[in-house]
């Protein structure tokens, strides 16, 4: 028994030090169970009508949520089309690009926010990495960033892509999780150009002078509420109009 467990800790050594030397984030990959929201935007891409599109995770998502009734006001006027999927990491969207995520769209303006669950995911064992524990680091996610970025603008060549600054999470400025989103956040805002690239930083909108996010806002400490969303279309509505003349 005692030379079974030996192996058995010594297994999922291996496989955390190998997950560790691996930048999963610039891999593309398939997000088990999503395929039929990602043929969705196939056809949407095929249609070729959307002029804004916003592409991220599941707070991307949630626009068809919590903020279903501020997107019916404020973006769907613009002909915006949502392609956020939950729990989408840099490297799901990357893949998602190489399989007709946009193709056929030539959308004047692309809102990125992607990264949150390259963070959160750590430590998990990933069914689409044949069960490997999953790490990135700051950088990596940053480097995935980087990639979609050259993936979009070699397919959507004219539009012009606002990156926004990964939203904070966890209850405080202690929350390590938080601190690594930020320190993504300051890899990923020197990847503006201020031509076709462009960085926003709304976060401190969610939160409380102390740096506290209040669940009022976040009640998971993660995604917004329909009030946070009311708040991040309010803290980004210029910019993206700016950008769509």
């Amino acid at each position: 028994m005692k030379t079974r467990l030996t192996s058995l800790v010594a297994l999922v050594a291996s496989l955390v030090a190998a997950s560790a030397d691996t930048n999963y984030a610039i891999q593309p990959v398939l997000h088990p169970g999503t395929e039929k929201r990602h043929e969705s935007f196939n056809v949407i891409s095929k249609q070729g009508e959307a002029q804004l599109v916003f592409l991220g995770d599941s707070i991307t998502h949630g626009w068809e949520g919590k903020g279903k009734a501020v997107w019916e006001k404020t973006w769907a006027p613009l002909k915006a089309a949502n392609f956020g999927i939950g729990g989408d990491r840099t490297e799901h969207v990357l893949w998602r690009l190489e399989h007709g995520n946009f193709d056929g769209l030539k959308p004047k303006e692309i809102v990125l926010m992607i990264g949150t669950n390259n963070t959160g995911h750590q430590g998990r064992a990933q069914k689409e990495l044949n069960g490997a524990v999953y790490q990135c680091t700051a950088e990596q996610t940053a480097d995935g960033v980087k990639a979609i970025l050259a993936k979009l603008q070699q397919k959507c060549p004219d539009a012009k892509i606002l990156v926004l600054a990964i939203f904070p999470r966890g209850a405080n400025k202690e929350d390590k999780l938080r601190q690594q989103n930020e320190a993504t956040n300051a890899i990923v805002k020197g990847f503006a150009d201020d031509k076709k690239v462009f960085f926003l930083d709304v976060g401190a909108k969610f939160l409380e002078a102390d740096g506290t996010l209040p669940k009022s806002i976040m009640p998971d400490l993660l995604h917004p509420n329909a009030q946070g969303y009311q708040i991040w279309s309010d803290a980004m509505e210029a910019k993206v109009k700016e950008l769509l003349k």
